[in-house]
């Protein structure tokens, strides 16, 4: 065996001869003999340069690593492996290892150079990388290569959804002939391929109106309608998604600067009509699936009636009316027991009854509503036939469509001569179907007090007839809720009670008992909720339904489920149970005016009062309510009307007003709780009527009180403006629910960051508002300001700017008589003290404020006011501190 030494010296003059071979076979016979680990370590150092000689770059790392795991610090075997690691492709590892060297000869010239080099690589390497470009090149590598795996293929398509979000990412998707590869995805029979191409073909439409238009061209409505018409729920509402991202594109949502192209891409008429003609043909088509179906109607109701109706063009209105009316009407005319009905979900027909509401609504003038409900006339007759009772069936069931969309269409066509003969003659029917669809009409009809008054004197021995013989439950059921609404006509009016003591007790103990048998099928235990919608008018209805959980949890349960033509019955009989629905307040003077002359005046029922309320609130939140609330806030449908949306907001309202219930409520709905917020914030558009704006603000109110991820929650669903706008509201209710929201709202950094911005009234009207003489108003308005003015120093001197009356208003905040607004405006003082605005400082100790502050810091007597007389010594003690006042010292 050789000397360890000697052969390492042997191997460094073949190295500087040049002869590599000979110097790394004399180095690694020094290693298999070396005992000294210091010795040993230079010898691999020694190789390794051997290696990186011969590009043997993964031997020369493995040496070099041997030799910095016995010295750290080694920095001619860092730096080689360095070389090495770059060779390999391996970057960021070089990078550190020559970070190293730098760091420990930072004046070295060699490894400064190496440093901003390989620097630079890496950033252009991960440019590379991470480029758009590549991603989409990559995407289609693998979705083009016909050997890839499915699960590969799957996931590119995912990957081609999230670029097709961004711009280039969509821009270059497009230009790589993606379209033609996202058909061909389309044709394949792989549903997750199917959805992944929809999607990423709404990404690439958002936006951009110049693509949309080009896509529109490329795919082909009738092709993305056929895509449509699957019987997918998801790919069929990822196609609307589609169609309502061509159509924002289209109608106004690009705002993009397109120079001299834009005469070729402005004109979207023709593209949009084609789309509307489209998906009205699709309505009532045989081929279409249910869930195909409801996301037509969906898009015609979003986009063809007047989002504001201060816009004078409502041509889709008049046009859809002329070509589509009689398709929507055919659709509600479904009778699903019947053979060769049109495929239809458990939501489709309530659905197009929102749509032809949405249409008579939009209507300008009595000639185009009397040419609406021609049309309906008409229709209706054509399908009356005695000697054909499907096709009469038809007739019945379109006009309970009616009733539930347009109710004064439907109601005149009721009373056509031979309809409700027609509806008495089916309810006598053998067949169980007649039955079901005559009393279903029934139901609608009554809907309106003067025609249940009708009814009332003509059909109640009928339904009781109906229901007292009939062994079929699902006509038993629906004949027991014609007698529930026809029981609650009189609504809350305890005086007003339609039947004897205690019937209608009876009628909701057997809806509460159908709710809760599983057996029964859900399509009808839906109608014991809307019997119990009706019931829970009466108090004692209210109490007994509280009482039992069971029903409860049966009830918040269907509320959870796809079926959402239940919702409104659910935010009825909620609405009912916590009393929030509208109340006239009862004017004593009147009430004796009213007995005097022999009017009818209101009565509360004993058990409306506010301890009731309370209790049947608390036993809500223990059923559950907040869950089946966030589930149903979160129905992505045209069913969720802004009047559903304004029930839920006043149950939700309901059920936070007490401040120890905001836990409870947060911890059922958990996560869930934050998508109560956005039907709020739906509720305060200005479009909106004021008792909505007032509920929505109240809601906000309590959320915004409770956690600061809740106050994100509103801010990010750009609450802000709205509520800002109504503080400017002249209505004084809608005006301090505002201000009591932004009071709560103040300190998130969000709102903090609006009011230092310039240029607006915000800071100026918050202190007006704190001059005004309606106390409640005053401490939100003077909290808000307490609160902001102690996060934000620089506002304290905007304060001062904003309104020359801001001294007088703060020296009546802090001499008023109510010590919560008088907290308040020493608050605010104290804040501007300590706002290192000195010239501020000694404005308000040179004013009457000094003397207002001795008097209340003197003030000990009074337990209600120690808290103002603390804040009034610290603000006199900060002066002190700040030089402008000297402390009271008496002669010796």
């Amino acid at each position: 065996m050789g000397d360890p030494i000697q052969l390492k010296d042997e191997g460094n003059k073949h190295f500087q001869v040049g002869d590599i071979d000979k110097a790394i076979e004399c180095y690694t016979s020094a290693i298999k003999v070396c005992q000294d680990k210091k010795v040993l370590a230079v010898i691999y150092r020694n190789r390794s340069a051997c290696y990186l000689k011969k590009e043997s770059f993964a031997n020369a790392v493995s040496d070099a690593s041997k030799a910095i795991d016995e010295d750290a610090s080694d920095i001619k075997a860092l730096y080689r492996r360095c070389q090495a690691l770059e060779k390999l492709g391996k970057l960021d590892m070089a990078f550190k290892d020559v970070q190293r060297c730098a760091t420990l000869e930072p004046k070295n010239k060699t490894f400064l150079e190496t440093l901003r080099r390989l620097g630079a690589e890496i950033q252009a390497k991960l440019k590379t990388t991470f480029s758009t470009d590549s991603r989409v090149q990559n995407m289609f590598n693998i979705l083009l290569n016909e050997e890839m795996d499915k699960e590969k293929k799957e996931k590119a398509a995912n990957n081609l959804i999230v670029l097709s979000r961004e711009d280039s990412g969509a821009e270059r998707i497009f230009q790589n002939n993606g379209v033609a590869l996202l058909l061909n995805m389309i044709e394949t029979s792989n549903a997750e391929l199917i959805l992944a191409a929809v999607r990423t073909l709404s990404g690439m439409c958002t936006g951009h109106k110049a693509r949309a238009m080009a896509i529109v061209n490329m795919v082909g409505v009738d092709k993305m309608c056929s895509i449509m018409a699957l019987d997918n729920e998801e790919i069929a509402l990822a196609t609307c998604s589609l169609f309502q991202s061509i159509n924002d594109s289209l109608t106004g949502a690009d705002t993009r600067d397109y120079g001299k192209e834009a005469s070729l891409v402005l004109d979207a008429a023709k593209d949009l009509k084609t789309i509307l003609l489209a998906l009205l043909e699709m309505v009532a088509n045989k081929k279409v699936s249910g869930h195909g179906r409801d996301q037509a109607l969906n898009l015609l109701t979003k986009n063809v009636p007047r989002k504001d109706m201060k816009e004078k063009d409502h041509s889709r209105t008049l046009f859809t009316i002329d070509h589509g009316l009689k398709k929507i009407l055919k659709v509600c005319g479904q009778v699903p027991e019947l053979p060769d009905q049109l495929p239809l979900t458990e939501n489709t027909q309530l659905i197009a009854s929102v749509l032809l509401n949405k249409l008579y609504d939009d209507l300008k003038c009595d000639p185009e509503r009397t040419n609406f409900r021609d049309i309906c006339g008409e229709y209706i007759t054509s399908k009356i036939d005695p000697n054909n009772m499907d096709k009469s069936l038809h007739a019945i069931n379109t006009i309970s469509g009616l009733l539930q969309g347009p109710f004064d269409v439907g109601n005149s066509l009721v009373g056509q001569q031979g309809i409700m003969e027609m509806m008495v003659a089916l309810c006598g029917s053998e067949r169980e179907v007649d039955q079901m669809v005559a009393v279903e009409a029934l139901i609608h009809a009554s809907t309106k007090m003067s025609r249940a008054s009708f009814f009332i004197t003509n059909g109640v021995s009928l339904l009781k007839d109906i229901y007292k013989k009939t062994k079929n439950e699902k006509i038993k059921i629906r004949a027991l809720v014609g007698l529930c609404k026809l029981g609650s006509a009189g609504g809350d009016d305890y005086a007003l009670r339609q039947f004897a003591e205690g019937s209608t007790e009876k009628l909701a103990k057997q809806c509460r008992k159908w709710l809760c048998n599983p057996q029964i099928d859900s399509k009808t235990r839906k109608w014991a909720i809307e019997g119990l919608a009706y019931l829970t008018n009466d108090a004692d209805v209210k109490d007994d339904f509280v009482e039992d959980e069971l029903a409860m949890k049966a009830m918040f349960e269907m509320a959870k489920s796809r079926d959402k033509t239940i919702l409104y019955a659910v935010a009825c009989t909620l609405v009912n149970c916590t009393n929030s629905y509208d109340k006239k307040e009862i004017i004593p003077e009147l009430v004796q005016l009213a007995q005097f002359s022999k009017q009818h005046v209101p009565q509360q029922h004993p058990k409306d009062k506010k301890d009731f309320i309370e209790k049947r609130v608390k036993r809500l939140l223990k059923a559950g309510v907040t869950s089946a609330l966030a589930v149903m806030v979160k129905a992505d449908n045209s069913i969720l009307t802004d009047q559903t949306k304004e029930l839920l907001a006043r149950v939700f309202l309901a059920l936070s007003e007490d401040a120890k219930e905001r836990g409870t409520i947060v911890a059922q709905g958990g996560g869930k709780v934050y998508e109560v917020v956005r039907p709020l914030v739906n509720l305060l558009h200005t479009d909106k009527e004021g008792a909505q704006n007032y509920e929505a603000l109240r809601g906000l109110t309590n959320l915004a009180g409770y956690s600061e991820k809740l106050r994100v929650k509103i801010v990010k669903e750009k609450a802000l403006p709205e509520i800002e706008n109504h503080m400017f509201e002249e209505n004084d209710r809608i005006r301090l629910a505002a201000t009591e929201c932004m009071c709560n709202l103040v300190t998130s950094k969000e709102v903090h960051a609006r009011y230092l911005q310039d240029g607006n009234d915000r800071l100026k009207l918050l202190v007006l508002l704190c001059g005004e003489d309606d106390d409640k108003l005053q401490i939100a308005a003077a909290g808000a300001l307490a609160m902001i003015t102690a996060a934000e120093k620089k506002l304290c001197t905007k304060v001062t700017l904003v309104t020359v009356q801001w001294l007088e208003i703060l020296q009546r905040l802090c001499l008023h008589t109510n010590p919560m607004i008088q907290q308040r405006g020493l608050v605010t003082v104290y804040n501007m003290l300590n706002s290192d605005d000195s010239e501020l400082a000694k404005k308000l100790i040179e004013s009457e404020m000094l003397e207002i502050l001795t008097v209340i810091g003197k003030g000990d007597d009074n337990p209600k006011r120690q808290e103002a007389a603390e804040v009034a010594r610290m603000c006199l003690v900060k002066a002190m501190d700040l030089g402008l006042i000297k402390p009271f010292s008496s002669p010796s």
